[in-house]
């Protein structure tokens, strides 16, 4: 990740990492207003938004998946504001992570999806945009508001927790992807705590643990909904530092990566 290059462009509050502003590369935007942590930074003594962000190159950040993003050509951004049509004209992707309840909330009071939301993503996605949605389990996400929007697609987070361990059970943790999975290969993935997924038409189940669904693609109009039940790969499990040898979190990872800028690519 380029820290050194943040630009801020006229757009609302787009923030935009990367090299280049070229017309032709992906755009992939990350919400940081349903997600709205904040820390104080230790050094600058300002608070700075941190969990599932770009620029957090902690455990818990997504500096490593923006890296990814880049590699394959990608320009990544931050949205801090709801989405707006004209925001969602400028990308080609848009994530939403980890939807905060009040505890987590910056001034303790979590940011809602609310139906102008819903309505402006349902139209951009149906016009051909990819929308990510990753939850996370009971009691660390927002589900009714979360909710609200993915059962426009079939989809449907339920609030609990599968995939439960301690320390390093890390086998507790398997995900194994089985042959013709359509984003993987045959990985053994990790991803602990979890929600399930109910679906239906026009969503489908694309992978699952402890025989439940947690990850479910639907194909609207134009464009494609991704949801799964975590935020998976977070720096902690992509970096190799923690999980044993034979878990592929790095690999799934670019194989999750190319297949969102697939999906974007053909619409």
């Amino acid at each position: 990740m380029n820290k050194n290059i943040v630009k801020t462009l006229a757009l609302g509050t787009l923030l935009t990492f990367g090299l280049s502003n070229a017309q032709n590369r992906p755009k992939v935007v990350l919400d940081n207003f349903f997600n709205n942590e904040k820390r104080e930074n230790k050094e600058t003594r300002q608070l700075e938004s941190w969990h599932y962000t770009w620029n957090d190159t902690s455990n818990g950040g997504f500096s490593m998946l923006g890296e990814l993003f880049q590699k394959q050509g990608a320009e990544i951004s931050t949205l801090t504001t709801a989405p707006s049509k004209k925001d969602l004209k400028n990308a080609n992707i848009y994530i939403i992570v980890d939807p905060d309840i009040d505890k987590e909330a910056y001034g303790g009071k979590a940011n809602l999806i609310d139906s102008k939301t819903i309505k402006n993503l349902v139209k951009w996605i149906n016009k051909g945009g990819v929308l990510v949605l990753m939850s996370n389990d009971n009691g660390n996400s927002e589900f009714e508001h979360f909710n609200k929007l993915a059962e426009q697609f079939g989809i449907h987070f339920n609030d609990d927790s599968i995939n439960r361990l301690k320390g390093r059970e890390f086998e507790k943790g398997a995900v194994y992807v089985k042959p013709g999975n359509e984003v993987f290969s045959e990985l053994k993935l990790y991803m602990k705590e979890v929600s399930t997924i109910s679906v239906k038409a026009p969503a489908k189940p694309f992978l699952y643990a402890e025989n439940k669904v947690i990850g479910a693609i639907a194909k609207v109009g134009k464009g494609t909904v991704f949801a799964l039940g975590d935020p998976w790969c977070y720096n902690e499990y992509i970096d190799g530092k923690k999980l044993t040898q034979d878990f592929s979190n790095y690999e799934g990872t670019e194989e999750w990566v190319m297949w969102l800028l697939k999906e974007a690519s053909q619409k």
